[in-house]
Formats: C-alpha cells, sequence, structure tokens
C-alpha cells in the first residue's frame, strides 16, 4: 500500500523517514502549495537516544497526483482541512484517511464531504526542526489510533503499516477519550507556552505557572465530560506534567508557528472548547480558556 503523507512539517518528515527505513513506499504532499514538480529530499532525525536516521523521501504536490490508491495520512495545520477536503474529494473520498493532527472536530470537513474511512491518531511524540531537512525527535510511547467513520475492517491492517521501530503505533477502542486529554493538554501547552514564550518544561519547573495550567484542565475537562467523556481533572494533570517533564527544552509548535509568521491550531483548541461549552450555555465556565485562545490569536496575528 502506498502511503501519502500530506504536510511537510516535522512530524510529516519523521514519520516518512521512518516508514521509508521499514521499506514502505512513502512520499510527502505538500499542504500548503498545489503547483510543483515532484523531487527527492534526504531528511535526517536525530533520536534522543544518539541514533540518527536518514533516508531520501520523494516530494509531490496535491495538483500532481490524479488520484490516491493508498494511504492517505494528515500532518498538515488542521486549519487547512477544510480546502483540503473540498480539494480530495475527487481523489480520495473512498482511500482510509488518519488524521495525524491536534485539536477537537479537526475531522469534521471530511465528514461533511462524505469520506468512507476516517481515523483518528493521537501523537505521543515530540519533534522540532533543527534545519529544514534535519529533525529532533523524540518518541515517548506507541500512538494510538481509532475510528472515526469505518465501513471495512482496516483499523488493524492501518496500524501494522505504519508501525516501526522508530515510531510506534496502536489501535485504540476509545480514541475520543484520548483526544480529549490530548487536546486539554494542548490547550495548556499551546497558550500558555506561546505567550510567556518558554520552552514545554515551564508547568514542572515553576507552580505558578502550573496553577495557571490547573485552572485550563478545569474549565476544558467540564466541557469534555458534558459531551460524555468521563475525565477527571487529576489524570490531564498528571499528563501535563509528564510530558512538560519528557520535552523539556522543546518549544510547542503554537511558539513555532508564531515566530515563523504563521497561522496557528489555536482555533482548534482553547477557541473550539469555548465554541462548544457556548453550544452548552457553559460560555461562563471557560473564560480563561478562552481569554488565552484569544491572546495567542492576537499575538500571531500581529506576527503574521
Amino acid at each position: 500500500m502506498k502511503i501519502y503523507i500530506i504536510g511537510a512539517g516535522a512530524i510529516g518528515k519523521t514519520l516518512a523517514v521512518c516508514l521509508s527505513l521499514n521499506g514502505s513506499d512513502v512520499q510527502v504532499i505538500r499542504g500548503s502549495v498545489d503547483e510543483g514538480s515532484e523531487y527527492v529530499e534526504k531528511f535526517t532525525l536525530y533520536l534522543k537516544s544518539g541514533e540518527v536516521l536518514t533516508s531520501d523521501i520523494k516530494i509531490n504536490y496535491l495538483n500532481s497526483c490524479s488520484t490516491f490508491d493508498g494511504l492517505i495520512i494528515l500532518a498538515n495545520k488542521s486549519f487547512g482541512n477544510r480546502e483540503l477536503a473540498k480539494k480530495l474529494k475527487d481523489k480520495a473520498k473512498n482511500t482510509p484517511l488518519v488524521i495525524l493532527q491536534n485539536g477537537l472536530n479537526i475531522e469534521q470537513s471530511f465528514l461533511n464531504r462524505d469520506f468512507q474511512e476516517i481515523y483518528r491518531c493521537v501523537l505521543f511524540a515530540t519533534c522540532q526542526n533543527i534545519t529544514p531537512n534535519e529533525i529532533s525527535y523524540k518518541p515517548v510511547a506507541p500512538s494510538p489510533i481509532g475510528i472515526i467513520k469505518q465501513h471495512s475492517s482496516l483499523l488493524k491492517p492501518i496500524v501494522d503499516i505504519l508501525n516501526t521501530p522508530n515510531f510506534g503505533f496502536v489501535s485504540e477502542d476509545n480514541i475520543e477519550k484520548i483526544i480529549w486529554k490530548k487536546a486539554i493538554a494542548n490547550c495548556v501547552f499551546n497558550s500558555i507556552c506561546p505567550l510567556l514564550e518558554v520552552d514545554n518544561g515551564i508547568f514542572y519547573r515553576d507552580a505558578h505557572a502550573f496553577e495557571i495550567a490547573k485552572s485550563i484542565i478545569r474549565e476544558c475537562t467540564l466541557i469534555a465530560n458534558n459531551n460524555g467523556i468521563g475525565l477527571t481533572v487529576k489524570e490531564v494533570e498528571e499528563q501535563v506534567i509528564s510530558i512538560s517533564k519528557m520535552s523539556e527544552g522543546q518549544f510547542i509548535s503554537t511558539l513555532q508557528d508564531i515566530r515563523n509568521n504563521r497561522k496557528t491550531e489555536i482555533e482548534s483548541l482553547n477557541l473550539e472548547v469555548y465554541r462548544m461549552a457556548k453550544q452548552m450555555n457553559l460560555e461562563s465556565k471557560v473564560q480563561q480558556t478562552k481569554l488565552l485562545g484569544d491572546l495567542v490569536m492576537i499575538k500571531s496575528e500581529l506576527n503574521q
């Protein structure tokens, strides 16, 4: 099965190298540029263990692909999903789609276009561009993949295809709970870290920063549980501290985006929590979450 990774950011490049070295037929599709000619580029991963992985990866463009006859992995920014779903509708409507992006309800654009096989993956790995062709990469745990919409029993084959020694995946029956748990953690990291302009380790180093984080966690957990998710504040707090320790020294993607004058994904995190809360008439319960999201949005717009 051919594997198409849409999105040429750090995660997309990292996964492409790991799959290529495992023998897969993989290519990266530029998510932000439609037109261009196919070429090959060498990428190098530096693992925290000291291991170095290098592979030549085929790079292509959406308009160069008339059909997608394999597996599509979305590693692009989630704010591009509406336009991407429109472009892929006639090329890949029945092609399995695995979404690696962070956030809530990010699959909706593809559901609206009646894509037949949609899966969500929650990433448990951190990576950061050193140069355009070199990436610092740290796998934390196998990343779970679960079903959003399915018309055939493809979950296990998809997990088997994607699972490699250096980038692990597992199947997950209750993916919605894991999506929410990670999304709430991302609401913390992707709002507080960019506003303070600090690395991810701030929450276990600084008690005051963690107190702010806990207020965001309480607000977001309330909305999750009103959606029937069944999360406790404590388990999300523990995850935030765990991520903070494991990714100390690394800068969250939203801060990197702001520094590089790019749009952020804050609309699918803090501001999506607020949108959902408003639908439940609970907007007064998530005011800090919304405030931090609005500030990140303003900061991003000022830098673009």
